[in-house]
């Protein structure tokens, strides 16, 4: 589990693709303090498993899953990636809860300054639309970010973050260009809702207790 606010950006400095995946090494001097083999670290959003390291680099191994569903097949020697160790239970939650799993990609189709931050518009699918609300949280590249606003076309969904100076630098969000793709993550306890109730988009149903909108509104749910 992760929160969404990066540690560090690294440098893909080797890749290696063979028939049963992808493996990243990357260099990183934050993230290397206290690693073990064996843990969790969120690249670009996607939670992967350190599986060896030295004193200024660690190695990833990504699925060929997890190339079809990220951005992770794309990268190349070079890229920056924003990295994140998985979270300690006497951590801070600054962001919001974060599984490292990506539900898919992004396209970015607009960018603009707004006095000191910037606002960017991305698309995505569809079937994702019962996941958004306007301020409610999404994972950007593993960035924790808050939806400005929000509308739905018959075509696509499209919603807003506005980023302030400081995600800008410390991120790779200051990189990103119009018709980039990038990493998406909807917000976890959403999902499980939308699951509960039924919504279409949100995997089987098991709605199985008569639970509705009617319902969570008795409890305070509203």
């Amino acid at each position: 589990m992760f929160s969404g606010i990066v540690e560090e950006v690294g440098k893909v400095s080797a890749i290696q693709d063979s028939g049963q995946g992808r493996r990243l090494r990357i260099t990183a001097t934050a993230i290397i303090e206290g690693l073990k083999i064996g843990d969790s670290i969120a690249v670009s959003g996607a939670c992967l498993t350190a599986t060896e390291f030295g004193t200024d680099w660690f190695s990833v191994d990504a699925t060929f899953e997890t190339l079809r569903k990220t951005k992770l097949g794309s990268l190349k020697t070079g890229s920056r990636v924003n990295l994140e160790r998985a979270l300690r239970v006497s951590d801070r939650l600054g962001g919001h809860l974060v599984s490292g799993h990506i539900d898919g990609l992004a396209t970015v189709t607009s960018s603009r300054e707004e006095g000191f931050s910037r606002i960017f518009e991305f698309a995505v699918d569809t079937s994702l639309a019962p996941h958004f609300i306007e301020k409610g949280s999404v994972a950007i590249d593993g960035i924790s970010l808050t939806i400005a606003s929000l509308r739905d076309s018959a075509t696509d969904v499209r919603f807003t973050v506005a980023v302030i100076p400081h995600t800008l630098a410390a991120t790779t969000l200051n990189e990103i260009r119009t018709a980039d793709q990038v990493n998406l993550e909807t917000d976890l306890i959403g999902k499980y809702v939308g699951r509960w109730l039924g919504i279409k988009g949100s995997n089987q149903n098991i709605n199985k207790e008569g639970l509705s909108m009617t319902k969570l509104a008795e409890y305070g749910y509203t």
